[in-house]
């Protein structure tokens, strides 16, 4: 039996499977825990709300996968890195294939009808079709802003229309909010000035603001 003690008004849960019954009871010492099996002495009550968290919580993860594997030979193919691609996905659509923005953005990597059209983009709903279309886009803008990753997020985000004629990053909060999003989830310090690429030993693409 897998036991997680409750101190201090934090769960410290893990490794309990999805598959299993939860239960939470009250040890003879008064502190509650949580086990995925009845314990041998305690007052043993029921927890409902725990094992459907952890399903939801699998099949998150079983998304995410499944999206990722679409993403990783496109980012390589047109050189991008997939890492990159997967902080601007759960940003652009939390990995939902069939999002749908207030402005009409479409799909995972939220492309606009005529960023969609662009590219040939004739399915925006199809995980792959997407995919490629924006990590095309991506490209281009990475070309466009010659490597400066700040301004390529914004001009994702933004059009690049709005980096030109602002010279950077546009005062729009939004914008402003999404490009830290993004490089918070890729790992990027966002108060530094420079973004460096490099190739791995693997082959593939990596960005960072860290000097090699």
């Amino acid at each position: 039996m897998r036991t997680v003690r409750w101190l201090g008004g934090i769960s410290l849960l893990w490794a309990l499977s999805s598959h299993a019954d939860v239960i939470q009871y009250q040890g003879l010492d008064g502190r509650r825990y949580f086990a995925n099996a009845v314990p041998a002495t305690g007052t043993v009550q029921p927890l409902p709300a725990l094992r459907p968290r952890l399903a939801r919580a699998t099949a998150r993860e079983n998304q995410q996968a499944r999206m990722m594997s679409l993403v990783y030979p496109l980012a390589q193919q047109y050189d991008i890195d997939a890492n990159l691609v997967r902080a601007i996905i759960e940003v652009e659509s939390n990995f939902d294939a069939q999002a749908v923005s207030t402005a009409g953005a479409q799909g995972l990597m939220q492309l606009m009808p005529e960023t969609a059209t662009r590219y040939q983009v004739q399915q925006p709903f199809d995980p792959r079709a997407n995919v490629e279309g924006g990590i095309r886009y991506l490209k281009d803008l990475w070309q466009r802003f010659g490597g400066n990753l700040p301004r390529v997020l914004a001009a994702y985000n933004a059009g690049e229309g709005a980096v030109e004629r602002f010279g950077g990053i546009p005062p729009y909060p939004e914008t402003r909010r999404y490009v830290a999003r993004v490089l918070a989830l890729y790992g990027v310090n966002t108060t530094s000035a420079k973004i460096y690429r490099y190739r791995t030993a693997q082959g593939s693409i990596l960005f960072t603001d860290i000097p090699r």
